[in-house]
């Protein structure tokens, strides 16, 4: 359920959004946003009274948008479980080669986990539950479908599929490379088709 927000806090939360995928969570403080958003630092605090409300509310907003793009891919590919899995991967791709959200937030933050407030901690955790979830149920109607073969349980294959995914991504990042994203994660989808 999405919150109504002022224009200026939806600006805060957009700053805030590109701060932690260049950084994590310690990476910035509110005297870099107020320099970044051109207001006070007490005018940021008016709308988010500390940091932790700050990043749970964009986190929060980063999931129900996740959730919303997970629910329109598999109505959009409805029946054909490889097309949600490569819908999901080009999404990354894109984004990755575009540099226009070119990293997970959550799995920056998932990085800083154990010293991340727990309201924070409890959302990044969430987000991965969620896709988690998704994934599982779009493998388990591949293999229900004869489209994928699975070696482990739908859930394990999920959670080997998000962990290539992310990792891809931070390979992209670490070589300075859109194209190792791909490189990674093409094999790892061509490992689950099931031979013709």
């Amino acid at each position: 359920m999405s919150t109504e927000r002022s224009q200026k806090a939806e600006e805060i939360m957009h700053h805030t959004r590109e701060l932690l995928t260049a950084g994590g969570y310690n990476s910035f403080s509110y005297a870099d946003l107020a320099e970044r958003v051109q207001i006070r630092k007490s005018s940021i605090h008016h709308h988010f009274p500390g940091k932790a409300d700050l990043v749970q509310a964009v986190v929060s907003d980063y999931r129900q948008q996740a959730q919303a793009g997970m629910a329109a891919t598999s109505q959009r590919f409805a029946g054909d479980a490889l097309g949600e899995i490569n819908s999901y991967v080009n999404f990354w791709a894109t984004c990755i080669k575009e540099n226009n959200s070119p990293f997970c937030i959550c799995v920056t933050l998932a990085v800083e986990l154990p010293v991340l407030p727990k309201e924070v901690a409890q959302e990044v955790s969430g987000h991965f539950a969620d896709l988690t979830d998704w994934l599982t149920g779009v493998l388990g109607r591949g293999e229900k479908s004869g489209i994928f073969t699975l070696r482990e349980s739908t859930a394990a294959e999920a959670k080997s599929l998000m962990a290539t995914v992310h990792g891809a991504i931070i390979s992209a990042r670490a070589f300075n490379n859109a194209d190792v994203f791909l490189e990674i994660v093409k094999p790892a989808i061509g490992r689950l088709v099931k031979s013709r």
